[in-house]
């Protein structure tokens, strides 16, 4: 089939938004879907594959395949993180001024809440990650803490921005987001942190047992991939329903 008639033929099916703006949010909306594939691809990765494929193998394997393999993985898992957030939150931002210049309202209680609520739930995790009290991290009981954070952190948003001008999506985006923004900081602030740690350990010495402080590194690195894990059910779901499923505002 010729270029041109069929050029012509996709054309008259096809009517593509005009103006930059919209083009943009759209390009910007995409890159967002694309970086979060990535990332919480690579978190049910290393939490449904790796974690259990790892503990199959003997020293001297773990030895070889643990720097060749997340250093690699831990590079796409760590950038794509940043590229998600900064995407999703500068999208979201454009949904945050466009509501309340329609209200003609100040957008700015919107935004700071967003950044204190869901940083401060992070404090949270990371204060009971590194506290001298061994109990709060056991499994079930971290859970319980960053589970309340959470919930707290996210009924703080909705309380402080129950205006009547904030749209489902500014609210429905502000926890999901907010709950993105609290796993990138657990990436960069805990997994990252300890796992660059591990892998140079392990490539410096591949065949000795791993110390005791290595070994909290890597229960700590565990932990904070654990919550990512569980916390990416709720944050997608508050994702989608920005669009799809009216819960919040007008």
């Amino acid at each position: 089939m010729p270029i041109a008639p069929a050029l012509a033929a996709f054309q008259a099916h096809v009517s593509l938004p005009p103006g930059g703006a919209v083009n943009a949010l759209m390009l910007l909306r995409w890159i967002h879907f694309l970086a979060g594939i990535t990332w919480v691809g690579l978190l049910y990765f290393f939490n449904l594959v790796n974690v259990p494929f790892l503990k199959e193998l003997d020293g001297g394997t773990r030895a070889r395949v643990v720097p060749l393999l997340m250093t690699r993985a831990l590079w796409w898992f760590r950038w794509a993180s940043v590229v998600t957030v900064l995407a999703g939150i500068t999208y979201w931002m454009n949904i945050v001024t466009s509501d309340a210049h329609n209200a003609n309202a100040s957008p700015g209680r919107a935004v700071w809440s967003f950044f204190v609520l869901w940083t401060v739930a992070f404090a949270i995790e990371m204060g009971a990650l590194m506290s001298p009290a061994e109990v709060l991290r056991k499994g079930a009981v971290l859970g319980v803490i960053c589970g309340v954070a959470v919930f707290a952190a996210a009924y703080a948003y909705l309380s402080l921005n129950s205006d009547g001008w904030e749209s489902n999506r500014l609210l429905s985006i502000g926890i999901g987001g907010g709950i993105g923004w609290f796993m990138l900081f657990n990436v960069w602030g805990v997994i990252w942190r300890m796992q660059k740690k591990i892998i140079r350990w392990t490539r410096e010495n591949p065949a000795g047992a791993m110390p005791q402080e290595l070994a909290k590194m890597a229960r700590l690195a565990f932990l904070a991939s654990r919550v990512n894990f569980a916390l990416s059910f709720p944050m997608l779901f508050f994702m989608g329903a920005a669009s799809h499923y009216p819960m919040f505002g007008r």
